[in-house]
């Protein structure tokens, strides 16, 4: 089984960012000033991700390029407005993706405490994710992409899926990434042993 931190997920997400870049240039010919300046910051966080190596796992910056990719298509060829669920699964995966990445940044002098709680570590991580949605839908809101009210509890349920598997898929990185020492500072301190 391959770990999180797999050099081919590195590789692969700067192939990725390559497309990426491909595709602001397309929405820059067009004249798609919204999506080629959403993409770009896609772009530009992705490399950030990339570039902070030992800060997270290689896993969590090759689904954020994946994330990235997949509004560029939404942007290029138009993917979010026809009937089907493109533009749910963005949001689901986008959401899942960031909130990924970010809460792995975020919450990284936690991370070890965090071990020990894991439903705690669920719960914040998810609640991370559920924020990250609504700024979100904030965004659409600002630059008038939202269609209708509908549209907007849909995709707040799909970002709270997004977030929800986030925080699962972040406990299996978490445990892979903190490993368990037998030191007594890292150890929960019992009542017993308060005494």
């Amino acid at each position: 089984m391959l770990s999180s931190d797999w050099r081919g997920y590195r590789i692969a997400a700067w192939v990725g960012q390559f497309l990426l870049a491909i595709a602001i240039a397309v929405e820059l010919y067009h004249r798609n000033w919204v999506g080629s300046f959403t993409l770009a910051c896609f772009l530009a966080a992705s490399f950030m991700f990339v570039t902070l190596e030992n800060k997270l796992p290689t896993l969590f910056d090759f689904l954020f390029v994946v994330a990235a990719l997949i509004n560029a298509g939404g942007w290029v060829w138009g993917l979010f407005y026809p009937p089907g669920p493109y533009d749910e699964i963005a949001h689901a995966f986008t959401t899942f993706s960031v909130t990924l990445a970010l809460s792995f940044l975020v919450y990284e002098s936690m991370l070890t405490p965090f071990r020990y709680h894991r439903l705690l570590y669920i719960l914040t991580i998810a609640s991370f994710g559920i924020a990250i949605g609504a700024l979100w839908e904030i965004f659409e809101w600002v630059v008038q992409v939202i269609n209708d009210l509908d549209d907007t509890i849909v995709d707040l349920i799909m970002d709270t899926i997004g977030a929800l598997t986030a925080a699962l898929v972040s406990v299996w990185a978490l445990q892979e990434r903190v490993h368990p020492k037998s030191t007594v500072e890292d150890q929960p301190v019992s009542p017993k042993r308060r005494r």
